[in-house]
């Protein structure tokens, strides 16, 4: 699966673009600067088919209504998260953002376990809480798209409204349990991989205990 990332929005946040089939795409969130995503998926001829959110902070969702709107494409997210597609105080928009905001009003719920079919690939949900109630990881193949789950030696922060420090240790574990190696895009700054951060990655190294 080949995979293109662009840094989007007023934070940077990584957007994965990753090719399903030939001239098929899907996104790993979309944090703004619609303009940009559309140009570059026109540039590679790509159509996208589908639009994974791994969690409702505004710094991921905020191009997302404007490219579903001009492609079609179908928005997912975790039930938890859902509420912060249409708020701006619970997407953190309100204190944090300087953009305006374009609420998602079209998007289909996942859970725990769900797997989303595009072209010759296979989504699965994993439901990592913490830094959101409905942060979910991607695993596909050889890569896990993480969000703001995990990051390279680190971890999303779990001290927003919303957030659950009491469940990152079980989400992670979640992670941790995951016997072979994978890609791991994160939803800010550089990858990784996963083997690497169990073995460097304190928060991870936590988990293994």
């Amino acid at each position: 699966m080949k995979v293109h990332t662009l840094q989007l929005g007023p934070l940077r946040a990584n957007c994965h673009i990753a090719e399903t089939a030939p001239n098929q795409c899907v996104a790993v969130d979309i944090g703004g600067d619609s303009r940009l995503f559309l140009e570059f998926i026109t540039m590679k001829k790509l159509k996208l088919s589908k639009i994974l959110l791994t969690h409702g902070h505004f710094d991921h969702i905020g191009g997302v209504e404007e490219v579903r709107k001009a492609t079609g494409a179908q928005v997912y997210i975790h039930g938890e998260d859902a509420p912060m597609l249409s708020s701006e105080g619970k997407s953190l928009h309100s204190t944090m953002s300087f953009m305006p905001f374009s609420p998602v009003t079209e998007y289909i719920t996942v859970s725990d376990n769900s797997v989303i079919h595009d072209g010759d690939c296979d989504f699965t949900v994993i439901h990592t809480p913490a830094h959101t109630p409905g942060s979910v990881c991607y695993m596909c193949d050889d890569v896990l798209f993480t969000g703001d789950t995990l990051f390279c030696c680190s971890v999303g922060r779990t001290d927003f409204p919303g957030s659950d420090p009491s469940l990152l240790l079980p989400s992670l574990r979640k992670l941790c349990s995951i016997e072979h190696d994978l890609k791991v895009l994160t939803g800010h700054n550089e990858f990784t991989t996963l083997d690497y951060e169990k073995k460097n990655n304190p928060f991870m190294q936590r988990c293994m205990m």
